[in-house]
């Protein structure tokens, strides 16, 4: 949230400046000056825009090369056009440009991290680049900061001079030297020298193109352009370190406070507002048109045959865009509800051109205004909903898109803002494939991100409110005011209707009772729980029934989730288990009601079942290992794959155990001699019982399912409890303990006699448990895995190392199906791991301090016992 309330809090700083800085300038006057500018002044700037765009491109271009990647111009160019299209507008554009380039780039084979590497190139080069071209700029120019700095000029001169040289020459030694720059854990290393002064230019090119933009809209008296860069890269500077979106309010501040004395303000005024319209606002759309365009192209129908299907190489593309629209329709609808807030809080039209005794214009006028306006919270409401892919949310933006272009023509005959609606519900129109979801649409309005965005709408129009209407004075019947020329009163009667609706939806959702899908593991949700994994085909859904984990049921009662919670996450174990159908529904309300709760929701040893709903959620997914699963069907123990377990079962060790497979219900007897061997296979570790991940050793849960058990002469040695599904044809080892030092002979033992005794009886696969990711060495990042790798891996004290107990499962010849843990950006996935290995191992969510003593503890009881 650190961000987020900085951001808030320099918004609100920079509209407070902005409006003192405008306090002699009228409304009116701005709107005269657009008006009044040249359509050669608005070619130049857009001319200026597109090469700034090009520019940008070769960000995305530098970057790949200097991962040493490989990917078409084109697809290069497009990627690079859309992500700072919405990267510049949204803000924190290394998260929301990096999100569509992750969309992109994936679909070209590049890795999470590769993709995040490229983000961090972009931000490192643009921070970096932006760096050097303002301290040249101050040094040739130092007075352009006069109004900022109080420093005299030829001290700012040399300040930068000497500091520019000192960048440059950093930067120098360590592209050609090779060598990298360390501070803590961070390392930067500067890419060779052709590629470094290439970017330098990609950035020359990008800032001088992006001042030129707003250089051609200020009036006469501004700055010679020179001396404008270097204020325009400060402005720029401080904007993007405000994370405001578009540094918003603390970009104009600045500049028009470094404007020499005499420039008219207004005409400032104008040229920043048309600065914003050229350099993002008309990006941004043509970005939204040409993915909604292409949506409509692989939809197929009347755009298809019009102008044909999108070309091959750029599908790909397209198709991963589309998983971004929803955010992008969401944003659209809470900008165009802004606008259509600011627009009832506007004056219409010139007083001059309203008959004060026309009462049809005024009840026209007071009409479209408060409509306008509610209209507008309206869209701020579905604009969250429309995030969220709710259908419903989808067809309501369209309805009051439309009405908004009614009120527009009511308030005055605004049909600008009537065409720009009606564009906007055009735009959206393709897009009504992407939301599916019938869901609440007030679940999650009022999460703090959105809270803190509608918090900084409400300053800025409270500010735009002042600045209109400043010259009006107050008197006590302002507010009773009825005519075609009472600006003031209609724009404060508007903002009270609007006001009102948010208040009254504020209420509405607070009082609203909230349907509880979590169950905990009772007898009644446990017997719901095994009635839908009896219908499953995922042996490992039957850990839900352990006892351990709460269960998040889906609304219909044929779906859930199995989780627990841990500190301000809600880890959720295996994949959701019931129809494939219920489980997208039930996967996006288990996250809202993580949210709602204020918890984070973590999806661990997730398969590729339902890789694209975590894509679609916003997750990201880090390979955790991989699970054994061995082909029954047809299995001959002749099998040159066997080989090596063929030996490993002719040793004396191994040979001279027998294993029996039986079936429940247990003996009690039985249940308590393998509690015993339970007890002496903990003794080896911490003592305590383990569970989230794997079984736990209860005799009400191990009951339910078949045992293998291992036994020398008599005397049990081992045993291994089975999770069966589909009818018994897929079957998974859960609970493996085994004495003291008799561990690797008896698991070697108690797996082949249970592929053997399930082969023979028409079961089709075996999964042995995780195992490590090939080539995992325990060496690197030791600390981390000491910490909670053999807990993930459960090996249990039977093998010296990860990749020992890897080969110890590749001797069953098994397929290898990797498994995932999906995060949200927000969160480490060794944070994430960390938490599931204190969850497996029974340990209660500590500090690393807490954690080393209850090591140390652990290792001089073992010592004692030993």
């Amino acid at each position: 949230m650190l961000p987020v309330l900085m951001g808030l809090g320099l918004f609100v700083l920079g509209v407070v400046a902005l409006t003192h800085l405008l306090r002699p300038v009228r409304a009116e006057d701005i709107v005269d000056q657009i008006r009044a500018t040249p359509w050669s002044v608005l070619f130049q700037a857009g001319a200026a825009t597109l090469a700034a765009y090009l520019a940008l491109i070769g960000y995305d271009w530098s970057a790949l090369r200097y991962l040493g990647k490989s990917i078409p111009l084109r697809i290069v160019a497009v990627g690079g056009f859309l992500g700072y299209s919405f990267g510049n507008t949204v803000g924190v554009s290394i998260l929301s440009g990096g999100a569509v380039r992750y969309r992109i780039y994936s679909a070209f084979g590049l890795s999470a991290l590769e993709v995040a590497s490229v983000s961090t190139f972009v931000a490192l080069a643009f921070g970096i680049g932006i760096t050097v071209i303002g301290l040249g700029a101050v040094a040739l120019h130092p007075e352009a900061l006069q109004g900022l700095v109080p420093l005299p000029v030829e001290l700012v001169r040399w300040g930068a001079v000497v500091s520019l040289a000192g960048l440059m020459a950093v930067m120098l030694w360590l592209s050609a030297s090779g060598r990298s720059l360390r501070w803590r854990s961070f390392e930067i290393a500067m890419p060779r020298p052709g590629l470094l002064l290439g970017q330098l230019g990609f950035t020359l090119a990008d800032t001088a193109a992006a001042a030129a933009t707003l250089y051609v809209l200020l009036p006469e008296g501004a700055p010679e352009f020179a001396t404008f860069l270097a204020l325009f890269t400060a402005a720029s500077m401080l904007g993007v370190l405000s994370h405001v979106p578009g540094g918003v309010g603390v970009f104009e501040s600045i500049v028009i406070a470094a404007m020499p004395a005499g420039v008219p303000l207004d005409q400032v005024a104008a040229a920043l507002l048309l600065y914003r319209v050229i350099y993002y606002l008309v990006p941004f759309a043509l970005a939204l048109a040409f993915v909604a365009l292409n949506e409509a192209r692989l939809a197929g129908g009347f755009v298809t045959r019009l102008i044909g299907e999108a070309p091959a190489p750029l599908r790909p593309v397209m198709r991963a865009v589309t998983g971004a629209t929803p955010a992008l329709a969401g944003l659209t609808a809470f900008g165009v509800g802004t606008w259509l807030i600011l627009a009832a809080l506007m004056p219409a039209v010139r007083p001059d051109q309203i008959d004060p005794d026309d009462l049809l214009a005024a009840i026209l006028l007071e009409g479209g205004a408060i409509l306008s306006s509610m209209l507008g919270v309206l869209l701020l409401i579905l604009s969250q909903g429309l995030a969220r892919r709710i259908s419903g949310a989808f067809w309501l933006t369209q309805i009051a898109l439309a009405g908004g272009a009614l009120a527009a023509l009511l308030n005055g005959w605004d049909w600008e803002s009537a065409a720009l609606l009606a564009a906007t519900l055009l735009v959206l129109a393709p897009f009504r494939r992407e939301f599916y979801r019938s869901a609440p649409l007030t679940r999650g309005v009022f999460s703090p991100a959105w809270f803190m965005l509608v918090a900084g709408l409400i300053a800025g129009a409270v500010a735009f409110f002042v600045f209109m209407h400043e010259a009006i004075p107050y008197p006590s019947d302002l507010w009773s005011q009825f005519s075609g020329q009472a600006n003031m009163p209609r724009a404060l009667r508007a903002a009270l209707a609007g006001s009102a609706l948010l208040l009254a939806l504020a209420v509405w959702v607070a009082t609203q009772p909230v349907r509880a899908h979590t169950r905990r593991p009772d007898a009644t949700a446990l017997r719901r729980a095994a009635d839908i994994i009896a219908n499953h085909d995922d042996p490992r859904a039957n850990l839900a029934l352990s006892g351990d984990k709460a269960l998040f049921f889906s609304d219909a009662e044929d779906a859930f989730i199995a989780y627990a919670p841990h500190g301000q996450h809600r880890i959720a174990h295996g994949d959701p288990a019931g129809p494939d159908k219920a489980i997208g529904p039930m996967a996006w309300a288990f996250q809202e009601n993580a949210h709602a709760h204020g918890a984070t929701p973590i999806f661990h040893e997730v398969s590729d079942r339902h890789r694209a709903l975590w894509t679609e959620m916003g997750l990201t997914l880090q390979k955790i290992g991989e699970e054994p699963v061995v082909r029954l069907r047809g299995l001959l123990f002749g099998d040159p794959r066997l080989a090596d377990l063929l030996a490993a079962l002719k040793r004396p060790e191994i040979a001279s155990l027998t294993v029996e497979v039986l079936q429940p219900p247990h003996d009690p007897a039985l249940l308590e001699e393998l509690e015993m061997v339970s007890v002496a296979w903990q003794a080896r570790g911490t003592g305590r019982e383990k569970g989230f991940a794997v079984g736990r050793f209860d005799t009400d849960y191990l009951d339910r399912f078949p045992l293998a058990v291992a036994r020398h002469d008599v005397r049990v040695t081992g045993f291994a409890s089975v999770l069966t599904a589909a009818g018994g044809k897929r079957l998974s080892v859960d609970l493996v303990r085994f004495v003291p030092d008799e561990g690797r002979a008896t698991m070697t033992a108690l797996f082949a006699e249970l592929i053997r005794h399930f082969r023979d009886r028409g079961a089709e696969e075996l999964g042995l448990g995780l195992a490590p990711i090939a080539g995992l060495d325990p060496d690197r990042s030791a600390r981390l895995w000491r910490r909670f790798g053999s807990t993930l891996y459960r090996q249990g004290g039977a093998f010296e190392d990860f990749e020992s107990l890897r080969a110890f499962k590749a001797m069953f010849a098994p397929d290898w199906r990797p498994r995932y843990i999906a995060v949200p950006p927000t969160v480490p996935p060794l944070v994430a791991l960390r938490n599931v290995a204190e969850l497996i191992g029974g340990r209660p969510p500590r500090g690393p301090r807490q954690w080393r003593r209850q090591k140390t503890a652990a290792t001089r009881d073992q010592g004692r016992r030993r």
